[in-house]
Parts: structure tokens; C-alpha cells; sequence
């Protein structure tokens, strides 16, 4: 109560914590906005058994929208596919990486290079989708109430401009609000889904006693476990001790102490999973325009959860994503530069090249175990959902069905609301924000949420 009492008498905090209510409140009201001639009960059938896919994914990410089909339906995902488009053609295209040097105002033209590509991508995942309910029914009956082209061009419109509407939120979070924009609106898409899930565990339980009570209390404290787990890793690092050489400024002495730079083990977040769920469900959208090619059906039966080439692309997906977000949070050659202009210097380690590669060989390292970490947090309970499907590998696969215990190709029969996905993003989010909340009362000589016992230290 004390720390809530300080957070409301800083009037810029208050204005910026009411400010991200409001904005998330007004997209929350936009996920009850269904898009006009589409049969919104039989679209939410289609969902509930088709969950284990990477459409279930996609819902959760957009707090249910995707399956409902509100103006909303997209979320941010076209926004985080254009970021990350962009983001890999500074690496490659020259004239973006001479934008990306020039400062802030070349950073604000990428910005809105980003923007454009994500109206792009929104009208193309729209039109997908506009076309795919009208060629397809559900149980014999259409998705689509009226379809034809002034269907097909509202859904598009609508979709877009709500995509686009998204964004803008999200912006508006990261510039006026608390927390960095994009993650909180996924944050409480996510988050949103909290008392459907407590409905459906307390049915399970109290009502159609299918689980018991210990399998209940197991299921907590795995997921109070894989928390504590998430909150460890997320706050470890590797400290690389630095010393500073005394120097003579005037009659003063300046220098001669030594303290540490932190790196993070994990020093990409959950930026890395988002980006990685990202890419995975773009061929969703090819799948929607093939309709019933095979080839395009094959793809979607093969981008399910658990089978060997989703686990396979998202595993690498993760890791590369790691390394790549990173190379541009932390670039080694800068840091070494300013530690040797500040008259710095890593023991043992001469300034310069070869403090920048010592740096660079130790957050190679990290990022590796890094990656593991997120892959390892984001497809284990998955695994424990659906199971390791790898009885559909070509030609082992009989073998593979007959001699492996049906538990580990088909699950556990475990079903709750929050996957590893879905828990790494609530719970790194959470710290993220909570951190921004705590500077902003250490700034003032107000206590955090952990008095006395040092501030939570965030993502990044």
C-alpha cells in the first residue's frame, strides 16, 4: 500500500499509469467489435478444435480477437513481422544502415518505412483471410453471412485499419504510458484469458471431475516453479570486472576504482520468442490463400504444435532471433570504446580490439545458453500438451509408433491456459514494467516494491 501511495503522488507516473489503463482499455473495447457479415459462433467453434495450432497461438497473442474476427483480429503481429523485415534489411541494405547511423531522425524514417510495410502485410493477411471464409464452410454451414466482393473489400478495410489502429496504441504506450507498447498490448491479450482459464480449470475439477485435486495442486506448483524458474534466469548475468587508472584533474584525482559491466544471460527478453511465433505463423496466411491445395494443407498440418518441423523452425527461430536482437542492443566494438575513453580497462584484457572481442566471445556464449533457455521454456509445456509428435517422420515413424510410450507422443493429457510462450512473455513483460515503475520512484527517493532488498532489476 505504501509503495502504491508514493506511485500516485508522482504526478508524471500516475498520468502515465492511468495513461496505459485508458489505452488498453480502449483496445480491449475494440475486441467486442466483430467485423461486419461474418458468422462469429461458428468461427469460434472452428477455434475451440483447432487450439492446438498455430491459429490457438495467434489468439492468444490478440486476447482472443483472432477468433471472434474483430476489428482487432491481426493484433500487432503484422506490426512485429514488419520490424523484424526491416530490421534484417538494415543488415544487408545499405542505405537503411546509413539511416539507422544518422541519429534519431534516420531511426524515425525506419520508423515509418515500418509502418508502411505493416499496412502492407495487414491488407495481406486481410485479404487471406476474406478469402479463405468464403470458399470455406465449418459442419456445412458458411463463415460468411453475404459473401462477394463488398465482403471481401470491408473485411480488408476493416482488419487493416484496425491493424494500423493497434499500432498506434502501441506507440502511444511506449511514448506516454508505462512499459514498452507492443509487449504490454500482448502482455494483456495474454493476460486477458485469465478467468476463461480459471472457468475451465474449476469445471475440470469441481464439476465434470476429470482431474482430481492433486493433479490440480501439481499443475500449480509447476507453474509457480517455471515462474521462479523464468524470474532466475531472466535476472542472471555475467559481471566483467573493470578498472579504472587514476588520473589528475587540476589539484583533484579522478579514477583508480573498480566495478563491473553486467551482461545479461538473457540480454534479448521475450523479443526473440515474439519474433520467432511471429515468422512461424506468417505461412499460416499462405495456407489461408492456397485453401485446399494439398501443398498448403500439408504445410498447415506440419506448422502444428509438436510436430518435428514446427518444433524444429522454432528451435532455430529462438536462437537466431537471440543473437540478432542482441547485435543491436549491444554492440562490444562501442562498449569497448567507451570503457578505453573513460580510461577503462578489462584486467588482463588490452584496450581497444581486443577488449571488444573478449566481450563479444563472452555474450556469444551467453546468448547461446540464452536461446537454449527461451527454446527449452517456450516448447516443453507445449510438449506436455500435445506431445513430441515425432512418429511422423518419414520412413521411422512406424518404428517410432509402435515402441514409444503413447505419454511422450501424445501428451501428458496436461491442459492449461498458459504454454511456455504465453508465461515467458507475462512474466518478462511484468519484470520489465515493474522495473520502469521502481526507476521512476528511485529517481524521486521514493522505495520500490522491494524495500530493503535492493530494486527488481528488469529484462534488459
Amino acid at each position: 500500500m505504501k509503495t502504491i501511495r508514493n506511485i500516485l503522488s508522482i504526478p508524471e507516473l500516475r498520468n502515465r499509469i492511468f495513461f496505459t489503463l485508458g489505452v488498453l482499455a480502449v483496445y480491449r473495447l475494440g475486441g467486442h467489435i466483430p467485423t461486419p457479415g461474418i458468422n462469429s459462433d461458428l468461427l469460434q467453434q472452428f477455434f475451440q478444435e483447432n487450439q492446438g495450432t498455430v491459429f490457438g497461438l495467434v489468439d492468444i497473442f490478440v486476447g482472443g480477437n483472432f477468433r471472434r474476427l474483430t476489428i482487432f483480429a491481426l493484433g500487432i503481429m503484422p506490426y512485429i513481422t514488419a520490424s523484424i523485415i526491416l530490421q534484417l534489411l538494415t543488415a544487408v541494405w545499405p542505405y537503411l544502415d546509413r539511416l539507422n547511423k544518422e541519429g534519431e531522425l534516420g531511426r524515425q524514417k525506419i520508423v515509418q518505412y515500418t509502418r508502411y510495410l505493416t499496412v502492407v502485410l495487414s491488407a495481406f493477411q486481410s485479404f487471406g483471410i476474406a478469402m479463405t471464409l468464403e470458399r470455406q464452410s465449418f459442419q456445412g454451414a458458411s463463415y460468411v453471412i453475404n459473401p462477394g466482393p463488398l465482403f471481401v473489400f470491408t473485411t480488408v478495410l476493416t482488419l487493416t485499419t484496425g491493424s494500423v489502429f493497434v499500432m498506434w496504441l502501441g506507440e502511444e504506450i511506449t511514448q506516454r504510458g508505462i512499459g514498452e507498447g507492443m509487449s504490454v498490448i500482448i502482455f494483456s491479450g495474454i493476460v486477458v484469458g485469465l478467468p476463461r482459464a480459471g472457468a475451465e480449470l474449476y469445471d475440470k475439477v469441481f464439476v465434470t471431475s476429470q482431474w482430481n485435486f492433486f493433479q490440480l495442486l501439481a499443475l500449480l506448483v509447476l507453474m509457480v516453479g517455471a515462474v521462479a524458474f523464468i524470474i532466475l534466469v531472466e535476472r542472471g548475468e555475467r559481471r566483467v570486472n573493470v578498472q579504472y587508472a587514476t588520473r589528475m584533474m587540476g589539484r583533484k584525482v579522478f579514477g583508480g576504482q573498480s566495478t563491473h559491466l553486467p551482461i545479461r544471460v538473457n540480454a534479448g527478453g521475450v523479443m526473440p520468442v515474439i519474433f520467432a511465433s511471429s515468422i512461424l505463423t506468417f505461412p499460416q496466411t499462405l495456407t489461408l490463400l492456397g485453401g485446399q491445395n494439398s501443398k498448403m494443407q500439408n504445410l498447415f498440418r506440419a506448422l502444428a504444435w509438436g510436430e518435428p518441423l514446427y518444433t524444429v523452425l522454432y528451435i532455430v527461430g529462438i536462437i537466431f532471433f537471440a543473437y540478432f536482437y542482441v547485435s543491436i542492443v549491444f554492440n562490444p566494438s562501442d562498449v569497448a570504446d567507451n570503457i578505453r575513453k573513460h580510461g577503462g580497462f578489462v584486467p588482463g584484457i588490452r584496450p581497444g580490439k581486443n577488449t571488444a572481442e573478449y566481450l563479444n566471445s563472452i555474450l556469444t556464449h551467453l546468448t547461446l545458453v540464452g536461446g537454449i533457455y527461451l527454446a527449452l521454456v517456450s516448447l516443453v509445456p507445449e510438449w506436455m500438451i500435445s506431445g513430441i509428435h515425432i512418429q511422423h517422420l518419414p520412413w521411422v515413424g512406424g518404428w517410432i509408433d509402435e515402441h514409444f510410450p503413447r505419454a511422450f507422443l501424445d501428451g501428458l493429457g496436461v491442459s492449461f491456459y498458459f504454454g511456455g510462450t504465453s508465461l515467458l512473455i507475462v512474466v518478462g513483460v511484468a519484470m520489465d514494467t515493474v522495473s520502469k515503475v521502481e526507476s521512476h520512484l528511485l529517481m524521486r527517493h521514493y522505495e520500490g516494491f522491494t524495500p530493503g532488498a535492493g530494486r527488481i532489476r528488469g529484462r534488459r
